[in-house]
């Protein structure tokens, strides 16, 4: 249920809507819709066969009004310039939305990430940072892992910034190995804030989570942790699915249990032979939380009037279309938008390199208690803002996040 608009599109229509309610002149709107730097670089990469492959590289910088440039690397044979702007400039209202002082920045390298080995990752991730190692550093641009990029590629990284500049820079990077510097809690950071931003909406509708039937599009990190969350507060999940299509329970299913067979078998589908459910279908269930955690425009104008959910809680990055929006707002429907949802991986991250220029480490609970704080206190900003306005969650939301960027900008005197 994919649709062909362009991430940045949207990323722009997003924008000129808070900034309409702001009243922001013509000239402020231009300078937030521009990233402040696009840096593309051709890497010339030695292959195991003995051959020279040369992959194309972006690191996108949209704005550092608030801080250091933030977001991840992604490595993918679909990676393209309009797509990294969209994401760098949602790190921008990500990062302001839950007040952390940084801007951001996204980059992705073009490659069959899959197919690579991974001495060829390991020689391509080297070879980038040699190549932007001037664009990049603890106080300027602190990349992290994204789409076909872990911690291992992030430890590389370090590495090899670290071989540059001559000393260990542990700063440079987020989403690190816990023996390189990373923060505990970092990998399931992004799931539980979405399951916390769940719990809260949940309140605001009267729903008892003990109660509560929720389906999850997508079974990967993000979707597995706000699984395993949600179902230690009780709910009912009902539906997950993955790239091969869903299963679905109406009295529940336990999410350890169905990670433990994905493991063994690389797809949700044919655990206990509970009925299949494809991933349109799930989206349109009859549940009373949807969490949309697989991949970009998934909620369009075709299936938005066909959502039973009375949340939708986003757990990847732009699952639903603005014309969705407009459809699920007038039904009623509270939208938890990507910006605010899944912004604990960010939070965590922020808090990695606290402690990396610390030179200390935290322990995961006081880690993921920290992340809960920022993120519920983020939530209710967000919803006193919607009902100031009268306006949805996300509109509320990057009204917040252009706000304090702008406040930024003018007290530095940029313009």
């Amino acid at each position: 249920m994919s649709s062909n608009i362009s991430p940045y599109e949207v990323a722009i229509k997003q924008l000129e809507k808070a900034a309409s309610i702001l009243k922001l002149d013509q000239q402020t709107i231009e300078i937030l819709k521009r990233p402040q730097k696009i840096i593309i670089v051709n890497i010339p990469v030695k292959m195991d066969d003995g051959t020279i492959k040369v992959f194309t590289g972006y690191r996108v910088q949209h704005n550092n009004f608030r801080g250091p440039y933030k977001g991840g690397i992604r490595y993918h044979p679909e990676v393209n310039l309009d797509e990294v702007i969209a994401l760098a400039m949602w790190m921008t209202w990500k990062c302001a939305v839950v007040d952390i002082p940084f801007g951001g920045g996204k980059g992705g390298i073009v490659c069959p990430a899959k197919y690579l080995s991974q001495a060829e990752k390991e020689r391509l991730t080297r070879k980038f940072v040699d190549m932007i190692a001037e664009e990049i550093g603890p106080e300027i641009d602190i990349p992290a892992p994204d789409v076909y990029t872990d911690a291992q590629t992030m430890a590389w990284i370090f590495d090899e910034y670290s071989r540059i500049k001559g000393y260990p820079a542990y700063g440079v990077v987020t989403g690190k190995p816990i023996e390189l510097g990373g923060s505990k809690g970092r990998t399931q950071a992004t799931g539980y804030g979405v399951a916390i931003c769940t719990r809260e909406a949940a309140k605001i509708y009267n729903i008892d989570l003990k109660e509560a039937r929720i389906a999850i599009q997508g079974f990967g990190n993000v979707a597995y942790y706000a699984a395993e969350k949600l179902y230690q507060f009780g709910c009912k999940i009902i539906a997950v699915s993955d790239s091969q299509g869903g299963i679905y329970d109406p009295d529940g299913l336990d999410p350890i249990d169905v990670m433990k067979y994905k493991q063994k078998t690389g797809t949700v589908v044919g655990y206990k032979n509970i009925k299949k459910i494809s991933n349109e279908a799930l989206l349109i269930s009859d549940c009373d939380i949807l969490i949309p955690a697989a991949i970009e425009n998934q909620i369009t104008g075709i299936n938005a009037d066909k959502i039973k959910a009375k949340i939708i809680v986003e757990g990847a990055n732009g699952p639903t279309t603005p014309e969705a929006d407009e459809i699920l707002f007038k039904k009623g429907v509270m939208v938890v938008p990507d910006i605010l949802a899944n912004s604990g991986g960010v939070t965590v991250s922020y808090f990695e390199w606290v402690q990396n220029m610390q030179k200390y480490q935290w322990e995961e609970e006081e880690v993921l208690r920290k992340m809960e704080e920022k993120l519920v206190k983020a939530f209710y900003e967000v919803f006193k803002i919607s009902k100031q306005y009268g306006i949805d969650m996300r509109t509320a939301a990057m009204v917040l996040a252009v706000k304090r960027v702008i406040d930024a900008m003018n007290l530095r005197g940029i313009g």
